[in-house]
Order: structure tokens, then C-alpha cells, then sequence
């Protein structure tokens, strides 16, 4: 035996508020603006400058880190 095909009820509170649901698009297409050669070169060196800037500064070890190390080496 089958099972029955069911219409699904819909609660009147859903019918009510529905009118206050927006349609959201799927997807979303953002697209950047077009820089100048000027815009674009600025940007180049903005991105070399946090580039080098990651690579040569380091972050010093927590001074808890620092202490354990310093009694394991005891």
C-alpha cells in the first residue's frame, strides 16, 4: 500500500505575515570598480608594503610562552 499524498497546510500566521518577506537573490554578483594606472599602482605598493611588512615583523612569543620555555630549559 502506498502512502497518501498530503496537501501541506499552511498555518494562517505564515499567510498573514508572507506580504512581509522579501525575494532574496541567490547569488550575488559584485563586481570592483575599474582603477586608474595611477589608483592601480598605488595599490600595487600598498600591497608591497603590508607584504614585507608581514614577512619581516614577527610577533614576539606571549611572555606566558617565553616563561614556559625558560623552565623547561632548566
Amino acid at each position: 500500500m502506498g502512502k497518501r499524498k498530503k496537501e501541506k497546510k499552511i498555518s494562517a500566521k505564515a499567510l498573514r505575515y508572507a506580504k512581509f518577506q522579501k525575494d532574496k537573490p541567490a547569488v550575488v554578483d559584485i563586481t570592483m570598480p575599474d582603477l586608474t594606472e595611477e589608483a592601480n599602482k598605488q595599490k600595487q605598493l600598498d600591497q608591497d608594503r603590508i607584504d614585507r611588512f608581514l614577512r619581516n615583523n614577527r610577533n614576539p612569543p606571549t611572555k606566558e610562552i617565553s616563561e614556559r620555555r625558560m623552565r623547561s630549559k632548566r
